[in-house]
Order: structure tokens, then sequence, then C-alpha cells
């Protein structure tokens, strides 16, 4: 049994795991300079940067998935919610428990009164866009991604 709730500060050593097997998963693991302690000060801290949501597994009372996402303004568009990763542990893949933690963030997208949400999937990850194109997903074509790291 999986149950979908919201994330909380001692979530995050088991969510930072997930973020590195997602890392592993995309062939960037060198690139995580993130860890644990700033996850939790950036998402539980008197400030918080964002919101997650985690799917536990009841049996083991391990976290097996989760969402990770925060708002954004768009001047054309006004609140939207940003979803950073779905990221499910790959034993419990095939499960449905992506869906589970899509519909979750969905939901809390209306809740909170957004216009819709936005994200990203590598244009390589076949799976993850298939899971994508079930939900009715508008994928955007010309648009180049820039970063500035410091």
């Amino acid at each position: 049994m999986i149950s979908i709730r919201p994330g909380t500060r001692t979530d995050i050593p088991q969510a930072f795991d997930l973020v590195t097997e997602l890392a592993v998963y995309e062939l960037a693991a060198d690139q995580v300079s993130n860890t644990a302690e700033q996850m939790a000060e950036d998402g539980f801290g008197p400030n918080p940067l964002f919101g997650m949501l985690v799917a536990e597994d009841s049996e083991s009372q391990k976290i097996v998935g989760m969402a990770l996402y925060y708002f954004r303004y768009s001047t054309w568009k006004g609140k939207r919610l940003y979803l950073e990763d779905i990221i499910v542990t790959e034993a419990f893949r095939g499960y449905g428990i992506g869906k589970l933690l899509l519909d979750a963030t969905i939901e809390m997208a209306h809740e909170t009164k957004c216009t819709g949400m936005m994200w990203q999937v590598l244009d390589w990850n076949q799976p993850a866009i298939g899971f994508y194109q079930q939900f009715g997903t508008r994928f955007d074509n010309g648009w180049t991604n820039c970063h500035l790291d410091f």
C-alpha cells in the first residue's frame, strides 16, 4: 500500500537518496552539488523554497517516490506550479506511483489557485515522455534552456 502525503524535514535523507538515484539514472551523478542538509534548510527552514509530496510504502515505511515543486510567476499566465522532479525508486517503478504523485501535484496546483503546471523532461527519456503524454501534456518546441552556475 502506497500513501501520498506532504513531505517533512525528516523525509529529506530518503528524498535526497532519490535525488542521487535520479542523477545516476540521468548519467549526471557528478553534477549533484546539493546536500541533504541544504535541502532540509531550503525546504523546511524559515523561508521554504520548495514543497514536496512523498510516496510512502506503508509496509516498510520507506519513501519510494517524491514530487518536488515550487511556485513561479509568468507575466503571461500568472501563478504557475513548476514541477522540478518526480522520482520513483527503481524497485517501485511500474506500479502507478508516478501517476499518484503527478495526480497529487495537479491537485496541489488547483488547490493553490495556479493557472497551470510546467516541467521539463529529457528528450531521450522515452518512458517519461510516454508517461506525460497520458495526461495530455503539451510539449514545447523552440525553447532553449539557459543556465548561469555560481
